[in-house]
């Protein structure tokens, strides 16, 4: 693996490397910039450590005229601010016991930059530079950088006991870089994945979210399995469930599985985070709907409401953002919905997204059929033709949308103010009723969009909604 380019290190961090030294300490850079580096992708953000105590580094940077924010002093932390750039400063440092697995109870100031790296989780984030004295690498981070191998800085079951979201944090690394975890830091993995359980749900929910984003979630789910159902213990009834139906070959959590890397492959890599997380969350709901037939064949009905309701627990759970939280929820309730490949199914199904998610209906709708033909594809290879469909589906969808086609009611011929020509009296909610019963109307297929059909079916029908 190349070395690091010294004219890498943006100039606001020698800066502070200069400050510092001048003032007669050491420093380094440190974390993810020197993994990052390595790779060839430096990034902009950038970690100082040093063996000058916070209060001198404090006055030192102040000296020099740079703004200074005392953001973890408790810990030994500054954060610099050069040139618009925040860089955080922190002296050499060992931690001691972490009672509530997650702070140190005790932090102990050192002099040995060796030492200070010892206390992090894995060795590719255990490394630190220096424009003048090069690499410096005590635990082999470059070698497992260069190797893809995920590997804990020392004893694996001290670092991740230490801090049980380093668990999860390991297996983003993985997924980030495509790299396998090193068989003792699984067997770590595996054994302080239960920690999880008394770590706070939204450091556990913005691990996963990060490993999701990697779009290697497959990966997470073939490799590290016991650690996902860990951090999210609904998921564990569908390992080893036999669907007992002739759709599916696989249980419900390997089918689920296939459904995750289809939805990657079929989005070209680029899937949005709802559409990650519903893959994922699509079948939550088939454990608590199962039921047998006469015959011996197993169903699920009405799994995409209860996969609903439980994706939407799951991931306010995980204080997961409702920006997230609301379409996902939407795509895991419609993945199953019958759609035919006609204009009035492909309206009927733009204007539910919309009613339940308004103004998304168009993205929702394409990510809806993704997660259709991805579900379709990882089903018994007899029953994956679907997807076919699903592609003749997709066509009339671009179709309706390039003739601007009504599916919600500001789409309509009529307005709210029609309406009340046509009836009389006040405004209030009767008015909105009545264009919703003529949208409903419009996308069955039973009535024309035109202002002149609109108002003849009002007259003859009269407003039930009044």
């Amino acid at each position: 693996m190349p070395g690091i380019n010294k004219t890498a290190v943006p100039d606001y961090a020698l800066h502070v490397l200069e400050v510092l030294e001048r003032g007669g300490f050491e420093a380094w850079i440190v974390g993810g910039w020197v993994r990052d580096a390595l790779l060839g992708n430096a990034a902009h953000d950038v970690d100082i450590t040093s063996n000058a105590h916070w209060q001198e580094s404090e006055q030192l940077l102040l000296n020099a005229g740079v703004t200074v924010h005392r953001t973890g002093i408790e810990h030994g932390t500054l954060t610099a601010v050069v040139a618009g750039h925040p860089i955080e400063i922190t002296t050499y440092r060992v931690e001691g016991t972490y009672s509530d697995s997650r702070h140190p109870d005790s932090v102990e100031f050192v002099s040995s930059v060796t030492e200070d790296l010892a206390r992090r989780d894995l060795t590719i984030n255990a490394m630190a530079y220096h424009p003048v004295r090069g690499l410096l690498d005590p635990y082999g981070g470059a070698e497992d950088l260069a190797q893809g191998i995920i590997r804990a800085v020392g004893d694996p079951y001290k670092r991740f006991s230490e801090d049980a979201l380093r668990v999860l944090r390991a297996v983003r690394f993985a997924c980030r870089l495509g790299f396998t975890v090193e068989k003792n830091t699984h067997d770590a993995l595996v054994a302080c994945a239960p920690e999880l359980a008394h770590v706070a749900r939204e450091r556990v929910g913005a691990e996963l979210d990060g490993i999701i984003t990697t779009g290697r979630l497959a990966l997470a789910m073939r490799s590290e399995r016991e650690v996902l159902l860990a951090a999210i213990p609904d998921l564990a009834p569908m390992v080893g469930f036999d669907q007992r139906s002739p759709y599916h070959c696989y249980d419900v959590w390997d089918h689920t599985v296939h459904v995750v890397e289809a939805t990657e492959e079929l989005s070209g890599g680029v899937a949005s985070r709802r559409l990650r997380w519903a893959a994922l969350l699509h079948d939550v709901g088939k454990p608590k709907t199962f039921t047998v037939d006469d015959r011996g064949q197993g169903h699920f009905f009405g799994h995409p409401s209860t996969g609903a309701e439980m994706s939407e627990a799951i991931l306010r759970s995980l204080a997961l953002p409702l920006s997230l939280i609301r379409p996902c929820v939407d795509l895991v309730r419609f993945h199953d919905r019958p759609v035919k490949a006609t204009r009035h199914s492909v309206l009927r199904m733009l204007s539910d997204l919309d009613s339940r998610s308004p103004g998304e209906a168009v993205p929702l709708a394409f990510e809806t059929l993704v997660l259709k033909r991805a579900d379709a594809l990882s089903k018994a290879p007899e029953y994956r033709g679907y997807a076919v469909e699903v592609d003749k589906i997709e066509r009339m969808l671009r179709k309706v949308l390039s003739e601007n086609a009504p599916y919600r009611v500001q789409d309509l011929a009529i307005s709210g103010r029609d309406v009340l020509q046509q009836f009389g009296g006040r405004p209030g909610p009767w008015v909105g009723a009545t264009l919703d019963a003529c949208l409903r109307e419009v996308v069955h297929g039973r009535l024309e969009n035109t202002r002149e059909a609109l108002l003849t079916w009002l007259a003859y029908s009269g407003s039930p909604h009044r």
